[in-house]
């Protein structure tokens, strides 16, 4: 967790590089300047517009440096980085990632054996997360590949109302593998055509 360092003139971060241009950092002749409550102050020089901060306890921030004359304006740093890590954090929290489980099959496996991945799969796929399915071959059973081809299909065939296929099965090296991604929920569409 970083700290905020402060200074009359420089904002330092402990630990993390700072790319704003705040302050001392602002290298342009001339500002277009925003006071802190939105009201534009208008172009001034780099110096005036530092007193101006200064004189309120505050800092002056370069939003927009591709604009001429560049804008600034006049805020609490330290605040605008703290919101800014929290929207942060926020966005990342609420990013879904999809998570790979990992599933192995056997070629000779027993119907309750298969059964009871089918179920395995079945949950996780609910839950969002992506299947991969591994059939690894030993010894004879790289001659009856078509057994454990079989076997494969089927497992997708019973997944196919809560799945698509995102990697076909492909056989490398000994072993076969695919992966199984949840569909989509429609469920919102559907009730929109209900009502109707």
């Amino acid at each position: 967790m970083s700290r905020f360092l402060f200074n009359r003139r420089t904002l330092v971060i402990a630990g993390k590089k700072n790319e704003d241009l705040v302050n001392e950092s602002i290298r342009f002749k001339e500002v277009l300047v925003i006071d802190s409550d939105g009201t534009q102050l208008g172009v001034m020089s780099r110096n005036e517009a530092l007193e101006k901060a200064y004189d309120q306890d505050l800092d002056l921030l370069c939003v927009s440096p591709n604009s001429n004359p560049a804008v600034c304006k006049i805020l609490d740093y330290g605040r605008f980085r703290f919101e800014n890590q929290k929207k942060a954090k926020e966005a990342k929290r609420n990013q879904h990632t999809n998570e790979l489980k990992p599933l192995r099959l056997s070629p000779v496996i027993d119907t309750h054996d298969f059964e009871t991945k089918v179920k395995q799969a079945t949950k996780w796929l609910e839950d969002g997360m992506k299947v991969k399915i591994d059939m690894r071959f030993r010894g004879r059973m790289m001659t009856r590949q078509e057994v454990g081809m079989k076997v494969m299909n089927d497992f997708i065939e019973r997944l196919t109302e809560l799945s698509n296929v995102d990697k076909k099965p492909k056989l490398e090296g000994n072993i076969m593998s695919c992966v199984l991604m949840p569909k989509k929920k429609v469920g919102g569409k559907a009730n929109a055509k209900d009502e109707n």
